[in-house]
């Protein structure tokens, strides 16, 4: 059934709008701007973007091309390719956190331009499912929040849409292109290991399920492919062989270990149940959620499905299986596959909209509304909250000055939502990415200071720039290498015979720590304090640290 052109559908019905031919990536003009400013609220979010930025400053002190290093040791938790492309910015521009941030951006960038390409081969019969994905990527909160974080998963969904891009039929040209597809692995292997393969394995190997060519040509499929895959796996084989030789004897041990005996299998520092993705995967994909058509539309999905169909459930259902059954999870592993659940949402809108055109009202984004509502009302309620003690937390404290301009923002998205009724894919987008900027803003002016590391930084560069030794309690992740330009490692210590002890060859010394609470004493004692994530950071020259431990030992 063909849909009316009626202004009030939820989607576009045509490709044939003035408008649509020219912007056809009116979608990229809108997330750009909104990614640039959002990437710039606020400095690099520690431990993830602060412990990238610190292996790539270390690679760079050390002048190492082959051999991550982080806090002065060779670091085997991640191949290059991301550090040597910002290795790549700063030959040009030198030394800082603004290329980085641009990396990424334009990395992010290149996700929606690929995930439009992938729709638009996969379904060359319904043009609009490339105009349409891009637009409800961009609205997945967690996907664009955790995609400014300089870390290394956006590159490799990137190098996974390009390798899937190399298996799908082109308008000239049937058979895949499987040179490319070894580069796009071999590229995606360096950006994060052989967890590129779980991501891209079972669409090849289900191929003959969604390919027509590799029904036909199952035998070259299978050949062709395999030798593509190994291919890409001798390109990574190769930096790890050179960077072992580099590396030495003990970094040896750790990345062939690390990297092929099952890295994310043994996560058991992430270790959850078999079925926590289920619960997980509605905010991976909020606040689409919020949207009942998209339910509506993916629940009534049926047989006959296209070879496009076929191929997102050959990509989707399998990689989701497969990360369900490690012991390792995070919401960010399946970042890749956030492109797959937005075109399998395209999708399923579009059939819908064939089948029923604009259907009920009820269907129409009201919850995502109404969420948006009681945020703009508990905003703006703060202060008097705040005033009769009901909310005593201190970040509810931090919030209220700025809370009654940003709640009356999530009012005025929430009237958009309901009271405008044409284009009600872009108003999901545009309203979910404003949302999420907003909050990223209003975070950034009142809660960063809490999550800023710059501070601390600086103390510490300057400790080191006067001969001072520094040392961290129990951990460091590089949170202050990078922003201090630290060229020293930082000495862990664990215990009080260990505290004493360091103390004792470092009397000028400092030692950074993370207590649970802070006394008005400790305070006094400390030369830097700040709460962080809930608990507290306190520097401390050392030998004052270790007599303080010392009598906590003695008083438990």
């Amino acid at each position: 059934m063909t849909p009316s052109n009626s202004p009030n559908q939820p989607l576009p019905a045509t490709p044939r709008s003035p408008l649509a031919w020219a912007l056809p990536w009116s979608w990229l003009l809108f997330w750009a701007p909104a990614a640039l400013i959002a990437m710039f609220q606020h400095g690099p979010m520690p431990m993830y973007s602060t412990r990238t930025l610190s292996v790539a400053w270390e690679m760079w002190i050390h002048h190492s091309f082959l051999v991550p290093y982080l806090n002065g040791v060779p670091y085997s938790d991640k191949p290059p390719l991301l550090l040597w492309l910002i290795h790549l910015g700063w030959a040009i521009g030198g030394v800082g956190d603004v290329w980085p941030r641009l990396l990424e951006v334009m990395l992010g960038g290149l996700q929606l331009i690929l995930v439009s390409r992938l729709a638009r081969r996969l379904f060359p019969a319904r043009p609009l499912v490339a105009h349409v994905t891009p637009w409800i990527l961009l609205a997945f909160s967690y996907g664009f929040l955790f995609g400014l974080q300089v870390m290394y998963e956006v590159l490799l969904a990137n190098c996974v849409l390009a390798a899937l891009l190399c298996l799908v039929p082109t308008p000239r040209n049937e058979a895949p292109r499987f040179a490319w597809f070894a580069l796009a692995v071999g590229l995606g292997l360096l950006a994060k290991g052989p967890v590129m393969l779980l991501h891209v394995a079972f669409p090849w190997l289900l191929g003959p399920l969604w390919s027509q060519w590799a029904r036909r040509e199952r035998r070259q499929w299978y050949v062709r492919g395999g030798s593509a895959i190994l291919l890409g796996l001798a390109v990574l084989l190769t930096w790890a062989l050179l960077a072992a030789w580099a590396g030495g004897e003990t970094y040896r041990q750790k990345l062939l270990v690390h990297q092929t005996a099952g890295r994310v299998v043994d996560a058991f520092a992430h270790a959850e149940p078999f079925w926590w993705y289920v619960p997980v995967i509605p905010m991976l994909v909020f606040p689409v959620v919020l949207w009942p058509r998209v339910w509506v539309a993916l629940a009534s999905l049926r047989r006959p499905f296209e070879s496009g169909l076929r191929f997102l459930l050959a990509w989707i259902g399998p990689v989701l299986l497969g990360f369900s059954l490690v012991s390792g999870k995070q919401p960010y592993y399946l970042l890749p596959e956030y492109a797959g659940f937005a075109m399998l949402m395209a999708v399923a809108l579009l059939r819908l909209q064939e089948r029923q055109g604009a259907g009920s009202r009820w269907l129409g984004p009201w919850p995502m509304a109404l969420v948006s509502g009681v945020m703009g009302v508990a905003l703006i309620s703060l202060g008097a909250l705040v005033r009769h003690g009901i909310a005593a937390d201190p970040q509810f404290v931090t919030v209220v000055p700025y809370s009654v301009p940003f709640g009356v923002l999530y009012l005025l998205l929430a009237v958009a939502l309901v009271a405008i009724r044409k284009g009600e894919l872009y108003r999901v987008a545009c309203v979910g990415l404003i949302a999420t900027v907003a909050a990223n803003g209003l975070f950034s002016l009142t809660l960063w200071p809490a999550y800023d590391f710059a501070p601390v930084a600086a103390l510490l560069a300057k400790a080191e720039a006067t001969g001072q030794s520094v040392a961290s309690v129990d951990t460091n992740d590089g949170q202050y290498t990078f922003l201090g330009r630290l060229t020293r490692p930082v000495d862990l210590v664990h215990g009080l015979d260990a505290t004493k002890a360091w103390a004792a060859a470092h009397p000028d010394g400092l030692i950074v720590t993370y207590p649970k609470r802070l006394s008005d004493a400790d305070r006094a004692h400390a030369v830097y304090t700040q709460p962080f994530r809930g608990i507290w950071l306190a520097v401390w020259p050392a030998p004052a640290y270790a007599e303080a431990l010392e009598k906590q030992q003695v008083s438990d």
